[in-house]
């Protein structure tokens, strides 16, 4: 079954023209290539494909077209080749058309019917956790953001240990016959953490889907402990023997190695009152929070674009990439805590939770726990299964 929408379309003749006899050719997208650009190396002119890709931007901006896009085309064979429409399936299930009609062009969507489906992966850590959970058959992209809900409630130098297990349960999407349309998001994951249970659920509310715990709390905190994915710890909080000066001073942060360019997170909600070079520090953020607690990341390859002095982000944006610079003996992220001006430990430090499901929403949540649970209990690693929404 298909749902079409139909956008807006350019004047068209009173008299529909007659149909010619139409070709098909396929045009596969490269790296670089706008629909503009792919048209013009097909030949067909500006002039002509301008007014199809007018029609179209309703439905698909042409700048957003991605490398292995197909694009199909017809064009009238009776002489001229002249082009009488395209197609193309911007993602699984959704087709988006242009056609020629009489004077103008029309534009269309067609969506696909999909049944959700749920699947169970299951793993053990064994190295880094983003390998982890691909191997054990979750998608790269669900992988990425499971990690990142995480970075709220795990350090993942010190809590996830090797031998330890995790369970995911997630969304696929297909269609009638069984196809693959996409992928949906993570509704379950569970982590055996050295003996500790902790276990997460997806819910969406009026003000959006976050994670929350058995009892539905929020597993957002007020703070990341790990403001960037799958860090490594290289040196903690406290008295050290510095690398570059020799000598034994105070560590006022926590120092995470990642590869050069590793995008870097704000840690919580704020105001950035730096974006520059800070001595040793070198290329710096500083964000500003409520209650006056401040954050600090440094040694950066670059900032974020557009990033300045005034900006406003919120936890999770991107403010800087890792780097080497200022007194860096290697790519890192030097993060710091400043509470009422005195450094005090990320890792120990404004973890309160800062939101609880009540009422509706709570039982509403507690209702689709006990659902999940009931598929949990029934899958095997891989196994797939059918489910009503």
């Amino acid at each position: 079954m298909l749902a079409v929408a139909t956008a807006a379309t350019q004047p068209a003749t009173t008299r529909p023209a007659a149909q010619p006899t139409a070709t098909t050719r396929v045009l596969v997208a490269r790296r670089g290539d706008t629909l503009t650009r792919l048209l013009a190396s097909a030949g067909i002119e500006a002039a002509e494909a301008e007014p199809a890709i007018a029609a179209l931007r309703p439905l698909f901006p042409p700048r957003a077209l991605q490398p292995g896009h197909e694009v199909t085309l017809r064009q009238d064979a009776a002489g001229d080749d002249a082009l009488l429409g395209l197609e193309l399936e911007p993602q699984p299930g959704r087709i988006v058309t242009v056609l020629r009609s009489g004077g103008g062009w029309t534009a269309r969507e067609a969506l696909s019917e999909q049944r959700r489906h749920l699947v169970l992966a299951h793993g053990e850590v064994s190295g880094a956790l983003f390998e982890n959970l691909k191997s054990a058959g979750l998608p790269p992209s669900l992988a990425l953001g499971l990690i990142r809900a995480l970075a709220h409630e795990i350090d993942f130098q010190r809590d996830l240990q090797p031998g330890d297990s995790f369970t995911v349960l997630f969304e696929r999407f297909r269609d009638p016959d069984g196809e693959l349309l996409r992928h949906g998001e993570i509704v379950h994951a569970g982590f055996n953490l050295s003996g500790q249970r902790l276990s997460l659920w997806r819910y969406e509310t009026e003000d959006g889907a976050d994670w929350y715990d058995a009892e539905g709390r929020s597993l957002r905190r007020a703070f990341l402990r790990t403001p960037l994915d799958s860090a490594r710890v290289t040196s903690g909080f406290g008295m050290r023997q510095h690398p570059v000066l020799g000598f034994t001073r105070m560590h006022q942060g926590v120092d995470f190695a990642a590869p050069a360019g590793t995008p870097v997170y704000a840690a919580a909600d704020g105001v950035v009152t730096l974006v520059g070079t800070a001595g040793g520090y070198g290329r710096t953020v500083r964000l500003r929070h409520a209650g006056g607690t401040e954050t600090r990341y440094a040694h950066l390859s670059a900032y974020a674009r557009g990033l300045r002095s005034g900006s406003r982000v919120r936890q999770g944006d991107v403010i800087g990439r890792v780097g080497s610079t200022g007194m860096a003996t290697g790519p890192h992220l030097h993060y710091e805590i400043l509470a009422d001006g005195r450094a005090v430990n990320p890792a120990t430090t404004h973890t309160d939770t800062t939101a609880r499901l009540t009422g509706r929403d709570l039982a509403a949540f507690l209702a689709a726990r006990r659902d999940l649970q009931t598929w949990l209990a029934r899958l095997e690693p891989m196994q797939e299964v059918a489910a009503a929404d």
